[in-house]
């Protein structure tokens, strides 16, 4: 798996990767490792968000509902552009979720020099998202999130990728930029799948320029 990374973080140079998914679906945990194998920065637009509502006293996501577009433009955006991450490669989790929010992303990121190389899908259905979501919940590890408060919350985030996110994921796939990735399976086992697809992409894009 180096060689593969080690060939990932070459064609990815400073660009960066956005990660997409169902609440639940493990987008945060899988662009964690990811950062941490391409030496790269975590950006999750759901963190930015939160502490954000959390300096402003705003609940904005309380009910499941994504942060209005205007709002995601003027808290979220401006990090593409920070000090701290330039001339570093980006891994997203699910930056512009709302569709018609993904043309300011790229745009953003390509500015900054984080041109969005790949958007990956953790594919993984309803049923077994909200199964995760039950056994969370009865352990007690997804803290006092309000967006995670009850089920009917939670069902909302689902409406919400439905009717927003999956119009967004189908114009990356019209630009060729969407990975699908089986996110029913271990950490370890998406992760690897990650690495696998992305190791294609860069191998096809350094056969294609040595061509």
């Amino acid at each position: 798996m180096e060689d593969k990374i080690a060939a990932i973080k070459a064609w990815l140079g400073t660009g960066s990767l956005n990660i997409f998914g169902l609440p639940m679906s493990g987008k945060d945990t899988q662009g964690l490792m990811l950062a941490k194998s391409l030496d790269a920065k975590l950006l999750s637009s759901g963190i930015i968000i939160r502490a954000k509502e959390a300096e402003t006293h705003k609940n904005l996501t309380g009910h499941g509902a994504l942060v209005p577009t205007n709002v995601f433009y003027e808290w979220v955006l401006p990090y593409f552009s920070r000090k701290d991450i330039a001339n570093k490669p980006l891994v997203l989790s699910s930056v512009g979720r709302w569709s018609g929010e993904e043309d300011e992303v790229m745009s953003a990121a390509s500015a900054a020099g984080h041109e969005i190389k790949a958007v990956i899908l953790l594919n993984i259905s309803e049923a077994d998202v909200e199964s995760r979501w039950f056994t969370a919940k009865s352990l007690g590890d997804r803290g006092d999130r309000r967006d995670d408060q009850d089920i009917e919350t939670f069902r909302t985030r689902l409406e919400e990728f439905r009717t927003k996110t999956l119009p967004v994921l189908q114009h990356y796939k019209a630009l060729g930029l969407l990975v699908s990735i089986n996110g029913d399976q271990s950490r370890d086992a998406v992760f690897a799948e990650i690495i696998d697809s992305l190791y294609a992409i860069a191998a096809k894009a350094n056969a294609a320029s040595n061509a």
